[in-house]
């Protein structure tokens, strides 16, 4: 075991495990949050332009984060969305457009509806007042974008997934247009919808479990590498020994 190239393969064993080790300790850095977001902070009621940018991804301690902003409805983008569940009860959401600057769109859920008829009923009534310009206050929840799904072949235009990427395809007046990635699930209805019911997030917990995980392997793959080394240079040194009691045996005896 103590020669030239055992040595040299311990070395290499010892630079291994500094790297397994030093993966393991960045693991272990990023498993605890030193600085976790106040209990109750995305209840605080925050300007949208304060929690993100158009184009931005929502970073988790955000997501479900209460906003506000105002702006104006484009009119012919109010959309339904099917599959969307209040308090465990399928429905559909109604949801459209808001222009909150220049060039600038966020995709809103406006509220929820379990009858079909009433959601079309509620974007004729949406499209109406849309045709004014006023502007209008909306509070809700930012929320990550589900992403698109394929719909079905006998009715292209259903959605059954909130992704703005979808809506977006469906927009009018969407030239050189800033958009923001998540939604805003409006927590008041309009147009004789029900209020979307969106509770509270769950408080995070401080430790990424799933990091830790990560560390253990890390110091795991360490101790690999140093055992391997000790298994390699046994079976070698037992095999030198097998070979030289054979050519004892072998010599003759005088």
């Amino acid at each position: 075991m103590l020669r030239g190239r055992w040595i040299g393969m311990l070395v290499l064993c010892l630079v291994v495990a500094g790297v397994f080790a030093w993966l393991g300790q960045w693991q272990l850095e990023r498993a605890i949050d030193t600085d976790p977001p106040p209990p109750g902070v995305t209840e605080e009621v925050r300007p949208l332009t304060d929690v993100l940018q158009p184009g931005e991804y929502l970073a988790e301690p955000l997501v479900g984060q209460k906003v506000e902003t105002s702006g104006t409805w484009v009119p012919q983008d109010f959309l339904v969305v099917s599959s969307r569940y209040n308090d465990d009860v399928e429905g559909y959401w109604v949801t459209g457009q808001l222009r909150v600057a220049d060039r600038t769109s966020i995709a809103v859920a406006i509220g929820w509806t379990d009858d079909r008829a009433v959601a079309d009923a509620a974007v004729e009534q949406l499209e109406a007042a849309a045709e004014g310009g006023a502007t209008v206050d909306v509070a809700g929840r930012i929320i990550s974008d589900e992403g698109p799904s394929t719909p079905p072949a006998d009715d292209p235009t259903r959605m059954d997934r909130m992704s703005t990427a979808a809506l977006l395809s469906f927009w009018h007046d969407t030239d050189q247009l800033d958009v923001y990635r998540p939604f805003l699930a409006s927590t008041t209805a309009d147009a004789g919808l029900v209020d979307i019911s969106s509770p509270a997030p769950d408080e995070r917990s401080p430790v990424n479990w799933l990091n830790i995980f990560y560390a253990a392997e890390w110091a795991i793959f360490a101790g690999f590498a140093f055992y391997l080394w000790y298994r390699l240079a046994k079976d070698a040194w037992e095999r030198e020994v097998e070979e030289f009691e054979d050519a004892a045996s072998a010599a003759p005896v005088d």
